[in-house]
């Protein structure tokens, strides 16, 4: 699995397309979606509440200076009248962080709504989460990226610009003070005097930039560590439901020491590459910490010469450590965020490559060479070639079929020579090939395997339909007695995991009753009771045969048995040639 993603690997190279592809992911919900002006309300109130929360910072510091100074001078009344101040100042603080939080959560969700079903929109049209397995399989984990990975991009993105959006805000409000406040320093270098005026602006900016170069050298490494193991961590999520969807097979094979090994295998990448980050961050947090801390005494012991000289008082030495915070603090952002920063370009680099495999896709299917067109009576098949991808391979070449309604046909072969396939193809999925298809409306395809998603047997039956209010219990009833799942009636409006509950032969049983329920006057079997017993088998075809009038089945098939049920035989070789041969029709 871990070999499928050295195409995500190369991409988070791509620095020089990153902000391109960044937008990309920005544009659909900011300019084109339906909530786009709503959303523009929302984001520039929650700036607005951030900048004046920036704007009572500034007061915050002017206040520092009235209180100091109070509490140095013994002035009780100048004392309450700064803590009432205070208390003002800090009201609006609080309501305007308070808000600021919950909008900001509130645009998180709504961006989150649509922008997960813009990407699932994307993954599930024109059949794309097929082929990203079959055509393009450099996205790991699709499932992952839509469903952790958009979610980080909205709240990270949001954090980030609004954080970055602070302190810009935050530098230009407090190095004017600063420069103000902070008086020159004067010192005699080679017997030459120097005096740097706003020194403390100059020390602040010189510390922030020391700081910042010295964090990014240190952080660089857990941008590709944090890619890595979002990577590492959905692969192992994916082998665990591997286990979950397949545990009879595991459990008959007695596979369970095997599975275990399997597993610590995969989460050992989850380990180690963690291992990985742990000591990256480590080494961050050491430099970080340790910058942050000194930044604290570092303005105050600058300023006491000043103040011991009785050039500025206790409330100057206060407002200037507290105006140099907020320019060191401001200039810092990096250092501060950078592991953060470091996870969001993680987060953005997996959705592009997302964004660029299903942009592949798109082009893979516009650029196929098999045609498919509707048709109003049979299915016909002109100069059809199937290839195996990436190779040069050949299942059939040339194939023309044509079937009448109602010219039931069925498709034999060896094992592996690619009559699945060729049912794939007919359905629009398989794209690597060349020549045209003419399919009829009102058709199904029933797979070897169905799918039962997860709730009751009624909705079961009903899938994929989306309104089945018409539908009585009393008529599913009446199907499920039809294949002989009666007993299963009483569980109709019972959720549950069918797909592992219903043995493979209920579970097809089960499908040709959904076959009668949709009643469809094409039908493609690939294999769709190999699961059953010939009785039932021969049951179940003279079932749909009798009860769909109108019915044409196209059936994929090993045993013999069922050529009675067809009057056409497509017989698949190996060498990619193909035969066509008459069968004698009996009814049952």
């Amino acid at each position: 699995m871990v070999e499928l993603n050295k195409m995500d690997s190369s991409i988070s190279k791509l620095d020089k397309t990153f902000w391109k592809d960044f937008w990309h992911i920005l544009k659909p919900y900011w300019l084109h979606s339906e909530e786009k002006r709503k959303a523009w309300l929302l984001f520039f109130v929650i700036i607005f509440l951030n900048l004046f929360q920036v704007f009572l910072n500034v007061l915050f510091t002017k206040w520092y200076k009235v209180f100091y100074d109070a509490l140095q001078h013994f002035d009780e009344k100048g004392f309450w009248k700064a803590l009432l101040e205070f208390s003002i100042l800090a009201t609006l603080f609080i309501v305007s962080a308070v808000y600021a939080t919950y909008l900001q959560q509130m645009l998180q969700i709504k961006w989150r709504a649509w922008l997960t079903s813009h990407y699932i929109n994307k993954w599930v049209s024109n059949k794309k989460f097929y082929h990203m397995q079959v055509i393009e399989q450099n996205t790991d984990n699709p499932d992952q990226r839509i469903a952790d990975d958009v979610n980080a991009f909205i709240s990270q993105s949001l954090g980030l610009f609004l954080g970055l959006m602070s302190s810009v805000v935050t530098f230009f409000s407090f190095v004017g003070m600063l420069w103000i406040i902070s008086g020159p320093i004067s010192f005699n270098a080679f017997h030459i005097k120097i005096t740097i005026p706003a020194y403390m602006v100059w020390a602040a900016i010189i510390y922030a930039v020391a700081g910042t170069y010295i964090t990014a050298k240190i952080g660089k490494p857990l941008v590709k560590l944090n890619f890595d193991q979002q990577m590492f961590e959905a692969n192992f999520r994916f082998a665990l439901i591997r286990i979950r969807e397949n545990s009879e097979s595991v459990a008959l094979l007695n596979a369970e020491e095997k599975e275990h090994q399997n597993l610590m295998d995969t989460f050992r990448y989850v380990f180690q590459n963690y291992w990985q980050i742990m000591v990256r961050q480590k080494m961050l947090g050491w430099f970080t910490s340790g910058y942050n801390q000194i930044a604290i005494i570092f303005p105050i012991l600058v300023a006491a010469p000043r103040f011991f000289a009785k050039k500025i008082q206790l409330g100057d030495v206060m407002q200037i450590a507290s105006a140099f915070g907020q320019v060191q603090s401001s200039l810092s952002f990096i250092v501060n965020s950078y592991a953060s920063i470091a996870a969001w370009y993680s987060v953005v680099d997996r959705l592009r490559t997302f964004e660029k495999n299903i942009k592949a896709i798109e082009n893979s299917q516009r650029q196929s060479k098999i045609t498919i067109l509707p048709s109003q009576d049979g299915l016909t098949i002109e100069h059809l070639s199937i290839k195996i991808p990436y190779s040069e391979k050949f299942i059939v070449k040339n194939l023309n079929l044509n079937i009448d309604k109602k010219e039931h046909t069925i498709i034999m072969g060896p094992s592996g020579v690619g009559k699945s396939t060729l049912i794939r193809a007919i359905a629009g999925i398989w794209p690597f090939g060349e020549g045209t298809i003419k399919l009829p409306q009102n058709h199904m395809f029933l797979p070897q395997k169905p799918y039962f998603p997860y709730g009751s047997l009624r909705e079961i039956l009903l899938y994929p339909s989306t309104d089945g209010k018409a539908v009585t219990n009393e008529y599913l009833e009446e199907l499920l007695n039809m294949v002989g799942l009666s007993y299963l009636s009483k569980d109709l409006n019972t959720k549950n995991l069918w797909s592992q509950l219903l043995s493979p032969g209920e579970q097809q049983s089960l499908n040709i009753a959904r076959v009668l329920l949709h009643s469809p006057d094409w039908l493609f079997m690939d294999e769709s009771t190999s699961a059953l017993n010939e009785e039932k088998e021969f049951h179940l075809y003279n079932l749909i045969l009798e009860k769909l009038e109108n019915l044409t089945i196209v059936s994929v098939a090993h045993r013999k048995s069922l050529e009675v049920f067809h009057e056409k035989k497509l017989i698949l070789k190996e060498d990619s040639s193909y035969e066509i041969v008459k069968v004698n029709k009996v009814s049952g």
